[in-house]
């Protein structure tokens, strides 16, 4: 590897370590952050399972740095398993 790659990735590296100060984040950063996949992020937030932003003009989904590290200390059921089983569940109770 020569020197300009390395200059490349640790210029990349510190743009990740830079986006973990943000305090709202958005699915992207979230999916980084967490390192939760962008589905599985989706499925949670649909089952609001997971703390959002509760603005109701803004469409896209935004989270809270401070509350998600709550959530994650709090040790969620992230389990496929169960996602799925609570997904299957909300669309069972919406057919209702």
């Amino acid at each position: 590897m020569n020197e300009q790659e390395q200059v490349v990735g640790l210029l990349e590296d510190i743009k990740v370590l830079l986006s973990h100060t943000k305090k709202v984040m958005n699915v992207e950063d979230l999916a980084q952050y967490t390192g939760l996949s962008k589905s599985k992020i989706y499925k949670l937030t649909h089952l609001k399972l997971i703390p959002t932003g509760n603005n109701p003009n803004i469409r896209q989904k935004f989270f809270d740095k401070d509350k998600i590290d709550a959530w994650l200390l709090g040790e969620p059921n992230l389990s496929d398993e169960f996602l799925e089983h609570q997904f299957n569940q909300s669309l069972f109770n919406n057919r209702k």
